[in-house]
């Protein structure tokens, strides 16, 4: 039964993808909403199932806050250490008298970063599809809230895997490569747990690292380049509805 429910959160996320890739004339709508989206999982999903599920302190601090902050930290630094790379990378094609002009006014990318964040949420959905197979070990009522938690928010895994993909300058290719194996994760995770049961602490760590890191993307990268060049309220009201959107699917799931 858990993988029949997640064969749904294959299609949901394909559509969230699929949504993402067509509204491309309204970019800036579509990063403000995955903005939205992204800060709404973190803040009223992710980060209280972590606390939830790790529930020691560590010298006073909850375990998933510490791991919070040391995601958000660690996705800081691989972020400048990119940074670094792609400015050392622009001295040298200065010294090219070829290059003047080539990509004159074009942003720079870091492809690395949109790939590691979207096997990022490709780690979460697979974490989906195990926390629905263990809701349906436990039962009936239980595997159906979770059910409508998981399909429904994996509209906004989809969303946020392509965007997150192509926002970096990931080519087509891979940005529909990287949807396609974030959508069959939690498909790949309902079934696994026929085979073993993933602690719950280590379930919990796993949430607070992977919010922190997420909620670093959405605010230092996302929503920046969201408001960037179209500072419109429309795109404020994306980024409201995104958040409003996960916490009704909260509110859904009980």
């Amino acid at each position: 039964m858990a993988v029949f429910v997640a064969l749904g959160a294959f299609l949901m996320t394909l559509f969230g993808g699929w949504t993402a890739q067509r509204v491309t004339d309204r970019r800036h709508l579509v990063l403000g909403l995955a903005g939205g989206l992204m800060l709404g999982v973190v803040g009223l999903e992710l980060l209280p199932e972590a606390m939830e599920a790790a529930g020691e302190d560590f010298l006073g601090v909850h375990q998933a806050l510490l791991l919070f902050v040391g995601g958000f930290l660690f996705a800081h630094v691989v972020e400048r250490l990119l940074a670094v790379r792609r400015a050392a990378h622009g001295a040298a094609d200065a010294d090219d008298p070829h290059h003047h002009g080539r990509d004159a006014g074009r942003p720079e990318r870091a492809p690395e970063v949109g790939l590691t964040a979207a096997s990022a949420m490709v780690l979460h959905s697979l974490m989906d599809g195990i926390a629905l197979g263990a809701a349906f070990q436990v039962g009936g009522g239980m595997g159906a809230t979770v059910a409508l938690a998981v399909i429904t928010h994996d509209f906004a895994d989809g969303f946020n895997t392509y965007t997150l993909t192509s926002l970096y300058g990931n080519d087509r290719r891979r940005a529909f490569a990287m949807l396609f194996a974030d959508a069959v994760a939690p498909v790949v995770g309902a079934a696994s747990t026929l085979l073993f049961t993933l602690p719950e602490e280590l379930l919990g760590s796993y949430l607070g690292f992977f919010g922190g890191a997420l909620l670093y993307l959405a605010a230092a990268e996302i929503l920046p380049e969201a408001h960037h060049e179209h500072p419109a309220l429309s795109t404020l009201l994306c980024t409201v509805g995104g958040v409003g959107f996960i916490w009704l699917v909260v509110a859904l799931a009980g």
